[in-house]
């Protein structure tokens, strides 16, 4: 027998050898070497091609020349005649109505309309509120201005639903039109409030009409931003069986999606109230009447006691609207029953038309004039008090004045306005660029570009020195607060009033503590705009940590991490997308700010702007001011927008390394 020989064993491919990952280095070498770049360049090429201002430049000049023709032919073209000059007399026609209804049934009238329509919105708390806040106004003193500011502040609010409404339900159901009107909503929003005023200026000329104007463009977008998201929140199968009931487009509209979406909408005119309010202070730059003009004549003059019962009547204002809209809004649309009785809408609206009986009927019986006996004169204390303070304190506010501007101010301004103009736009393409991309990068040398064309380079790099200082002192206070409010809970029951009342207040309110501590400096509008910022980066950086994965933190606890370790690697890494949305509204709001700031001491923008206001020939440099504003908010926005969007490098690796695998 022949033996066999066993089978050979079958010949096992050899898998080819992985390919070596190519070796890529830290994460900080590039911009590391960025930076080392940028001051090399700097340090050889400081002082050159750095663009100093010119008070007359072909800009400005041009600018002037348009107000002029503007001038000589408003009375003869055809724009002006056929449509400006009567949109301009509409509104002020309407001004003029709202102002006669609110005085004609005199102080004791008004107010107890006041309390009516608070005893409608809310009960009996919210129409005791809106009687105090009424009579609050001639107790300061301040009724007439008080009555003309409600009055511009309804002008601009009508106008705003008006329009703005009925846009935010279409883009609701549009997305089309929802891509159309978002661009220019984010300019509109990201514009500061001084950059609306030339415009108006130079089209309704000064007065109430070109104050609500003013106001309208300020306070509109988010009247149609809430109404579409009320519009997008509303049940699509809610919607779905009433088509399917045989209704219209018109009956679904009316009758299922706006009283579902009545509590959004509700705040769709309560922010937009907010918003009025606190553009018509700043209007009264453009003649607008009312409270504001008290404000800015006790801004020139350093007077804080001429200052202060003004402030405290628009705060008390916007409180009294603000609670009546939210609990008007809150109120349910159809009757509650089981539980405690209710009252019934026959008695609600029996007593209702008793308080107005009986502020008219009082109004027939006392003075039409607030009586003076009753109205308090505090402004020779207040403005003791603030000597006082200064004289107390000026060590230490002069300290902190002097280590800011010294430390931080002063070398950083030198940078920016000493260096080429082309090294501070190239710094700020190659930021977009890694924060945002290509299309970042283009608007920031889109922008930047433009600010160099229109010649005030030197007075926005002024600017952005004083805006960068803020926004890092916002940043450092809000993360500081808003960490110690998620961490906790009783230290964020005490600080959330203080933060709904700095949220409420009119942005002029701020200047006032700062005036009165520091003087009219370039601090004063920094320390203004920390107060005005920090309120929304508080609240972001505290919500954002407080919505952390639970999961993610018992993991981490379950491993042995101290509360150190957990705030570090766990809280704060995940919170980054609420952090920048933080630092992108406290730019926002800082820059917005730090122009008004122009008005004690700021310089930059700020100043040209108000310049322009109140001296003729320098209208041009106060409107290009105003653009160049524009342009640098549009700068700082889409900085931080694009750093917001863009991932974490922690998941790109591990998005990375994911698809290395399943490949």
């Amino acid at each position: 027998m022949t033996s066999q020989a066993p089978p050979a064993a079958p010949v096992q491919a050899v898998p080819p050898a992985a390919p070596r990952a190519a070796v890529r280095p830290p994460r900080w070498v590039v911009p590391v070497a960025g930076i080392v770049a940028a001051v090399a360049v700097y340090l050889a090429f400081r002082g050159a091609a750095t663009l100093p201002h010119d008070d007359d430049a072909a800009p400005f000049r041009f600018v002037n020349d348009v107000r002029a023709w503007v001038d000589a032919n408003r009375n003869q073209s055809p724009v002006f005649l056929f449509f400006v000059n009567y949109v301009r007399l509409f509104i002020g026609g309407l001004y003029d109505t709202f102002l006669l209804a609110l005085q004609a049934p005199g102080w004791a009238g008004l107010i107890g309309i006041a309390a009516a329509l608070g005893w409608l919105a809310g009960g009996w708390r919210i129409g005791l509120l809106s009687a105090l806040g009424f009579a609050s106004f001639g107790v300061l003193g301040l009724w007439e201005a008080s009555v003309a500011t409600l009055a511009l502040v309804l002008t601009a609010v009508l106008l705003s639903l008006v329009i703005g409404l009925p846009l935010g339900i279409w883009a609701g159901h549009s997305p089309r039109l929802r891509r159309l009107l978002s661009p220019v909503l984010d300019v509109m929003q990201i514009m500061p409030t001084f950059a609306y005023l030339a415009p108006m200026v130079l089209f309704f000329q000064i007065g109430p009409a070109s104050g609500a104007v003013a106001t309208l463009i300020y306070s509109i977008p988010p009247a149609i931003r809430i109404a579409a998201l009320a519009m997008e929140q509303v049940s699509p199968t809610a919607v779905e069986a009433s088509v399917s009931l045989g209704a219209t487009r018109r009956q679904t509209l009316f009758k299922v999606e706006l009283p579902m979406a009545r509590a959004t909408l509700g705040l769709a005119v309560n922010q937009t109230i907010m918003m009025a309010l606190s553009m018509v202070v700043i209007a009264a730059l453009i003649a607008a009447p009312g409270l504001g003009s008290d404000i800015i004549r006790g801004l020139t003059r350093a007077n804080v006691g001429l200052m202060l019962p003004a402030g405290i009547a628009i705060v008390i204002m916007a409180i009294v609207l603000d609670r009546m809209t939210m609990s008007a809004a809150a109120r349910p649309p159809y009757p509650v029953t089981g539980g405690r009785a209710r009252i019934g809408p026959r008695l609600r609206w029996a007593v209702a038309a008793v308080l107005v009986a009986a502020g008219l009927a009082l109004g027939r019986v006392l003075p039409a004039e607030f009586p003076e006996e009753w109205v308090l004169r505090f402004a020779a204390p207040v403005n003791e008090a603030v000597n006082w303070a200064k004289f107390s304190w000026y060590g230490v506010t002069d300290a902190i004045r002097n280590l800011t501007t010294e430390v931080l101010l002063n070398p950083l301004q030198a940078v920016l306005t000493g260096a080429p103009w082309w090294l501070v736009t190239a710094v700020a393409i190659a930021v977009a660029w890694r924060t945002g991309g290509l299309r970042t990068a283009v608007v920031a040398a889109g922008c930047l570009s433009a600010v160099a064309l229109i010649g005030l380079w030197q007075h926005t790099m002024e600017t952005l020195t004083t805006v960068l200082v803020a926004v890092a002192l916002t940043l450092l206070i809000g993360l500081l607060l808003g960490v110690a409010a998620a961490r906790s809970p009783r230290f964020a029951a005490v600080q959330r009033p203080l933060l709904d009342a700095a949220q409420t207040m009119p942005a002029f309110v701020y200047l006032l503590p700062a005036l009165a501590l520091f003087g009219a400096t370039r601090f004063t509008a920094i320390f203004a705009s920390v107060i005005y910022a920090v309120p929304p980066v508080i609240r972001l950086v505290e919500d954002g940590i407080r919505n952390v994965s639970p999961a993610a933190v018992e993991a981490a606890l379950s491993c042995g991490s101290t509360e150190r370790q957990l705030l570090w690697k766990v809280r704060l890494p995940l919170a980054r997308p609420a952090i920048r949305l933080a630092a992108n509204q406290g730019i926002v709001m800082t820059l917005a700010m730090v122009v008004v700031g122009g008005l004690v001491g700021a310089g930059g923008l700020g100043y040209d702007v108000v310049s322009g206001f109140s001296q003729r020939t320098d209208f041009g440099m106060g409107f290009a001011a105003g653009v160049a504003t524009v342009l640098l908010g549009i700068l700082l926005d889409r900085i931080t927008q694009g750093a917001d969007r863009r991932p974490s490098p922690r998941t790109s690796d591990r998005t990375t390394t994911r698809k290395k695998r399943i490949a």
